[in-house]
């Protein structure tokens, strides 16, 4: 039966990341494979003899000896468990996009075009990727990609021009997602599961992060496509800023109240979806508040669709990305599986026979989620080490796999939506780009592992 379970999570695997060639959102291999994977699991549960324990981290003893009512109730507490687990991320996510698109809502991130003045291409490049660097690991990497490439379109309208720009927004967005707890999918979930904290994470990967972003930036400062000045391209006049009332407010009171959320953990030692929701409460009491004062008389005895339908939450609330959220939901449950059959437990007892350099595991599993999907490949690392908290094995991880998806459009969130919103092409990312994320990701890793030796 394990056979046919590890058959399965190929295949999804396979749909997955052949997402664009197959033309099918991602979404929906993640979800069968994650039924079908827990399915068989029941279906063979009687003649399994091994099941690993995630809360104690070893393989149960004696497990082949139970009767098989013991086998399934320890399956359904097994199972409540990794859903609790995930769910923990999923609220998380859900709860800083919603504070994203209620900052979108009043228009915040307009306040950034006003620093923007320069015509200079290099500057430019240089402003774009510092503020990259730094959102992503308030608001995301994906969230900030979007809102970068977005003002981006204000300045510059020359399409060539901009796909290179997003080029590098994309690795500095990944980088920056690196060392931050709430940065990135991955090094969420290596936080929300209890691997690293957010000092730790922090000093151990700022450094290493930063380096991932300056040395392609600063290469490419040189390179043509960022010579000279934009011509007729960037006319960024105060009237042309589009604004509103409260759009600076709401901007520093969401990244401060997303910021909070660590901090909020570190004082009372609750999950961070805790915090993260009393942190959406606190914006969303905000943003109704201003948002009523936005309203006429004449519009108090509106009984239309539109007048009942005017919360900034609810609008916010719709705006949400759910297919992004039920892929991590089906990814994160279908590895579950394969951790609770123990599969993944031996499977890391192997590579560590064949390759005992666990430095140079990572490093491939940094280069793995350039090909695939790098929230499995970290879903499968949880089960696959059993280091105890910040061990550097787990830091290695968040930026190996962080920065790892920068060498290919298609590896991680951020290069996808770039991907969409430019219509950049695989192969133009990969002539173009690749080498200099290539020798961020390095150069960013060798600086990691001479951090380590010098402790």
């Amino acid at each position: 039966m394990e056979i046919f379970i590890i058959i399965i999570f190929i295949l999804g695997y396979l749909a997955i990341t052949l997402e664009h060639s197959l033309k099918l959102d991602k979404l929906i291999p993640a979800l069968i494979m994650m039924a079908v994977c827990w399915a068989l699991v029941a279906f063979g549960i009687e003649g399994f003899t091994q099941w690993f324990d995630s809360g104690e981290h070893a393989l149960v003893e004696g497990f082949g000896a139970m009767g098989i009512e013991a086998k399934h109730h320890l399956m359904e507490e097994t199972l409540l468990h990794h859903l609790g687990k995930t769910a923990e991320i999923l609220f998380f996510l859900l709860g800083a996009m919603t504070i994203v698109e209620i900052i979108d809502h009043f228009d915040g991130f307009s306040t950034f075009k006003r620093y923007i003045k320069t015509k200079n291409k290099k500057r430019l490049l240089w402003i774009f990727t510092i503020l990259a660097f730094i959102l992503s690991a308030i608001i995301d990497n994906l969230t900030a990609t979007i809102v970068l490439i977005t003002i981006l379109r204000k300045i510059i309208s020359d399409k060539n021009t901009r796909m290179w720009f997003a080029g590098l927004i994309i690795i500095a967005a990944n980088a920056g997602g690196a060392w931050s707890p709430i940065g990135d999918v991955t090094t969420t979930m290596l936080w929300i599961g209890n691997k690293v904290t957010t000092d730790a994470l922090i000093a151990n990967l700022l450094l290493p992060s930063l380096i991932c972003m300056i040395i392609p930036t600063f290469i490419a400062s040189f390179m043509e496509p960022f010579k000279g000045d934009l011509v007729k391209d960037i006319e960024v006049k105060p009237e042309s800023v589009h604004d509103t009332t409260y759009s600076s407010i709401m901007l520093y009171l969401g990244l401060g109240m997303i910021l909070f959320v660590p901090v909020f953990k570190t004082i009372t030692h609750l999950p961070p979806y805790v915090g993260m929701m009393l942190s959406l409460g606190v914006v969303a009491i905000f943003a109704e508040v201003f948002s009523s004062r936005q309203f006429k008389l004449t519009t108090l005895g509106d009984h239309s669709k539109d007048a009942g339908h005017h919360s900034p939450v609810h609008k916010s609330l719709s705006k949400i990305e759910m297919p992004s959220v039920l892929f991590f939901f089906g990814i994160l449950m279908a590895v579950a599986a394969m951790e609770s059959l123990g599969l993944l437990f031996n499977f890391a007892e192997t590579l560590n026979t064949a390759i005992p350099n666990t430095d140079i595991v990572v490093l491939l599993l940094g280069i793995g989620s350039a090909i695939i999907d790098n929230v499995p490949l970290v879903a499968a690392s949880l089960g696959m080490f059993q280091q105890e908290l910040n061990d550097p094995i787990w830091h290695f991880i968040a930026y190996s796999a962080g920065t790892g998806g920068s060498m290919l459009i298609i590896g991680s969130a951020a290069g996808v939506v770039a991907m969409g919103m430019e219509k950049i092409s695989f192969f133009w990312y990969f002539k173009k780009i690749s080498w200099l994320a290539f020798l961020g990701f390095i150069s960013g890793a060798l600086v990691f592992m001479l951090m380590e030796s010098m402790k």
